[in-house]
């Protein structure tokens, strides 16, 4: 536990330092800022600008909480990713809560924290909304009955630009092993999405662990696509665990799986925008100047049209 009282620790020291800075110094180095929980509000710097911007943009990651490893540097780079993306709906996967309290420290002017777990112990899922963009109605926590993983469902559901979502968001379970219950999970999901009523826009996103022999036999309904391949099976984004270009993980065996996955389904009621994806692409793919990657999974990165 020596790296997460790390992460605490750094945690405490810039929720100081920011005090302190905001006390004494009210202009500080680019450098500072970055850091800064005050960044992030400057994402309404131009509201006419983001109000006007009918995109929907959302980040799902595998942020690998679980890892002890350079816990604060990483947990900065991914402070500093979702800064940089700005996106309006960010889904992660295998938090513990000493991640969560420092993301809050740097992000929660900007994000509401919706946590897909009731305790303190362990590790879970989570999302945050962006608050000049995205508004909670409400939130509820699905539980796999069969999971030895501790592993849900958490779902919220949320406004954007007027038009209902339903946001979900899974890590299912993990390891060649446990298939059966992974693709038990994966139809447990898609009865989630296609029960949703017609007006409203079903998003999932998550660490699926899915392989695709496994998507077969449960097979996709026909109202629910995998935005992957929606946009052409672009190559650049297929693999987003790979031990061959990650080194995150000492393994000895080399893979690249597609593990982490998005499934829309449109809302189907006549006069209801339609949602479109328009790009996709993995981040984390820089190595951080401690010398780990952000997570040992790359984050997705993706747009849609809503118009």
């Amino acid at each position: 536990m020596e790296k997460v009282s790390a992460l605490e620790k750094e945690t405490t020291s810039s929720t100081t330092g920011t005090q302190q800075a905001e006390e004494n110094t009210p202009g500080s180095s680019t450098s500072e800022a970055e850091d800064s929980p005050a960044v992030c509000r400057d994402d309404a710097e131009n509201p006419s600008e983001e109000e006007g911007n009918s995109k929907l943009s959302l980040i799902s990651w595998n942020v690998d909480g679980l890892d002890s490893e350079k816990q604060p540097e990483r947990a900065r780079g991914l402070c500093s990713y979702l800064m940089r993306h700005s996106p309006d709906v960010v889904l992660l996967q295998e938090l513990i809560q000493p991640y969560v309290r420092f993301m809050k420290n740097r992000l929660a002017a900007s994000y509401t924290f919706i946590e897909g777990t009731s305790g303190k112990e362990g590790y879970f899922v989570a999302m945050m909304l962006k608050k000049s963009r995205v508004t909670l109605l409400d939130s509820k926590i699905h539980d796999f009955p069969l999971s030895r993983m501790m592993r849900n469902l958490l779902i919220a559901q949320v406004l954007f630009r007027g038009q209902k979502f339903s946001l979900m968001t899974s890590h299912f379970e993990s390891c060649k092993a446990f298939a059966a219950e992974r693709m038990r999970q994966l139809s447990l999901v898609m009865r989630a999405m296609t029960s949703a009523p017609d007006d409203v826009t079903v998003l999932f996103g998550g660490d699926t662990n899915l392989r695709d022999a496994e998507v077969a036999k449960v097979g996709l309904p026909s109202c629910v696509c995998d935005v992957w391949e929606q946009l052409g099976e672009p190559e650049h984004c297929r693999y987003t665990w790979d031990t061959h270009a990650n080194t995150n993980k000492d393994v000895e065996f080399k893979c690249r799986l597609r593990f982490d996955r998005l499934y829309l389904r449109r809302a189907a009621k006549e006069g209801v925008p339609q949602l479109e994806p328009d790009s996709m692409a993995l981040i984390g793919l820089e190595k951080l100047p401690c010398g780990r990657y952000t997570s040992d999974h790359w984050g997705i990165y993706c747009t849609f049209s809503t118009e």
